[in-house]
């Protein structure tokens, strides 16, 4: 059992390196640059204005 363990800790020990790099790097983005969405960057683009209708219509093929 010893002999598994130590061939795959390393592995083990890389996994777990990586998934706290990857957890400080989301963590390090939201404190340096905090969210602050406004209106203007929350609303729908649509050729300069809002769009008029459902957008999840089906489309004829030959369109």
């Amino acid at each position: 059992m010893d002999g598994i363990l130590s061939e795959y800790l390393p592995i083990l020990i890389f996994l777990g390196i990586a998934a706290v790099v990857a957890v400080l790097a989301v963590v390090a983005s939201y404190v340096v640059a905090p969210q602050r969405p406004d209106a203007e960057k929350l609303s729908a683009y649509e050729c300069g204005f809002e769009s008029f209708g459902d957008t999840r219509n089906k489309y004829d093929v030959r369109f």
